[in-house]
């Protein structure tokens, strides 16, 4: 597939051709405007973000350590398949870490984060909008504050690590099931509301049926594979 040709958005001046030519192709994988398998040509993207091939270069290795792209000897960048076992895998891993924060949290009688309020309001708005890619990122800062409520730097450390393939799995999940919205909205809500209470098993009760899989988000990561 070609280099999309949408237009970039005006940006600071302070941002550097690296950072500009990142963004710029993070966000048309998140889009979806590169096929996942799809090798993307490095001289389009140059010419397409009008910068040189060397912050194109610096862009794509950054990538590829976020596990967006793969970079393959004499081949090129190639956009990274997203699997039904890795999106388990994900799962799994937040429900360990968020689970664990959870307990934490109510344990400490510390109640929901302050922001939290705040989030959910702004996933509400990204959701009207359909800015599925927006919304996956507030959706990451949500339970990323959760985590970082309970006072474990080493744990939001990790939980941290999962940032791009979360962001990415979101975006797909409401791509693929944007009907989900009203059941992740009032899941969201019920959390809140539990931490409120210092209720620390229905917080993991419901943070279980929230990050349980999609039927149909399974099969467009190619079922069990």
């Amino acid at each position: 597939m070609s280099v999309p040709t949408t237009r970039t958005d005006a940006r600071p001046a302070r941002t550097s051709a690296g950072q500009r030519a990142y963004e710029w192709i993070r966000d048309a994988i998140l889009r979806g405007d590169f096929a996942e398998g799809e090798f993307i040509d490095e001289v389009a993207l140059s010419e397409r973000v009008n910068t040189s091939r060397t912050p194109v270069r610096e862009a794509l290795q950054r990538l590829q350590v976020e596990r967006y792209i793969d970079l393959l000897p004499r081949r090129g960048a190639q956009v990274r398949v997203v699997t039904a076992v890795e999106m388990r895998e994900i799962y799994q891993a937040r429900i360990l870490l968020e689970s664990d924060a959870l307990r934490g949290i109510c344990r400490r009688h510390a109640g929901a984060p302050e922001e939290a309020e705040a989030l959910l309001a702004e996933m509400e708005q990204a959701g009207e909008a359909r800015d599925w890619n927006a919304y996956a990122q507030l959706d990451y800062r949500f339970h990323a504050a959760i985590v970082r409520h309970h006072g474990n730097a080493v744990i939001a450390d990790l939980y941290d690590a999962l940032q791009p393939r979360q962001v990415r799995l979101g975006t797909r999940t409401m791509m693929e099931a944007p009907g989900r919205l009203p059941t992740i909205a009032g899941e969201h809500r019920q959390l809140v509301a539990a931490m409120a209470a210092h209720d620390a098993d229905t917080c993991v009760s419901v943070l279980s049926t929230h990050l349980r899989e999609v039927p149909e988000l399974v099969d467009a990561f190619g079922g069990n594979g």
